[in-house]
């Protein structure tokens, strides 16, 4: 059995790890820690999760933790995931895996020091929508990969005390929703790009509301990427790829639970279907539990993290936006 702790009393964690973990007979959610115990305590008591810890060290601490899912924001990422692994815990962190790409590092680093698995929690990547995505690729379905465009974009409203906003919690589109279509990009591409060009449109308290960015990867292969959480933005989710022999769209590789399609045309011809599946967040457990007891090659962390943080922090100097220490 595994036992999973959960640092932040945080939105994410009932659909990305109390639900999928009820669903299975191999896990649980043994204990919540949170910023201040009473905060703890009423979120334990609303998702029946038997206990809590009085502080975020606490609860790396405890013995009976094998699994520590870190969903607070970014700008804690880095000190307690590396605590938790030097704990002997494996790890799975929500995105942004860190603040900046020196992080990732050290993140990293403590995971192989350790011996323990540390994943990034793009739950996209472990549905097998995005698998066929990678299939029809590798198998010529669209010809020799010519150029990509990528976009995950939603609204977010300012509201005081909103993460999101607040570039030194780890807060801003690019962060939040451009990780995703950095990550889309780079897992087609199978490379990392160059930043040709990049601009940034900062709300009043800093934070980049909308950011675009021209990249190239291995062989010319040109990416545009856009990411807005301005508001009175519409969702937006797409992952568009073009070939010497067609081009795949894919809608809604984000939540593809959620309704999705992938589209793939070649001169006339045009096919539309969808890939069957679980929530992403089932297939993320699902992974990252195979990972600690089966040895299985982690889809996400390791060197692919930092490079995508590494590729966030590129974008953001090339729109000349410094960065929170």
């Amino acid at each position: 059995m595994i036992r999973i702790g959960i640092l932040g009393a945080s939105k994410i964690a009932p659909p990305a790890m109390i639900e999928p973990a009820r669903k299975r007979g191999d896990c649980s959610v043994v204990c919540v820690a949170a910023r201040e115990s009473a905060r703890a305590r009423a979120y334990a008591d609303l998702h029946a999760i038997p206990e809590i810890a009085e502080s975020y060290e606490a609860l790396i601490a405890r013995p009976d933790i094998d699994l520590v899912y870190n969903a607070l924001p970014p700008h804690r990422h880095a000190d307690l995931t590396i605590a938790a692994l030097d704990a002997g815990k494996a790890v799975l962190c929500e995105k942004p895996f860190a603040m900046n790409a020196a992080e990732a590092q050290g993140m990293v680093d403590a995971s192989e020091r350790n011996g323990r698995p540390l994943l990034e929690a793009f739950h996209y990547r472990f549905h097998p929508m995005f698998a066929e995505i990678l299939n029809q690729l590798r198998s010529g379905a669209i010809g020799k990969l010519c150029a990509i465009r990528s976009e995950f974009s939603v609204a977010i409203k300012y509201r005081p005390g909103e993460l999101r906003h607040d570039p030194a919690l780890g807060g801003g589109a690019l962060m939040d929703l451009g990780c995703y279509a950095l990550h889309w990009a780079r897992t087609v591409a199978g490379s990392e790009p160059r930043v040709h060009q990049a601009s940034v449109k900062l709300s009043e308290h800093g934070a980049d509301l909308t950011t675009t960015a021209q990249l190239e990867f291995e062989g010319g292969v040109k990416a545009q990427v856009r990411t807005s959480m301005a508001p009175g933005q519409r969702f937006k989710a797409l992952l568009a790829i073009q070939g010497t022999d067609g081009v795949l769209v894919a809608r809604n590789p984000l939540h593809p639970h959620r309704g999705h399609s992938i589209t793939i045309r070649k001169g006339l011809s045009i096919r539309r279907y969808d890939v069957p599946g679980e929530t992403t967040y089932d297939h993320q457990l699902a992974h990252m539990i195979d990972v600690m007891t089966k040895n299985a090659p982690p889809l996400t962390g390791g060197a692919d993290a930092v490079a995508n943080m590494a590729l966030m922090d590129a974008v953001y100097a090339a729109a000349g936006v410094g960065r929170p220490a």
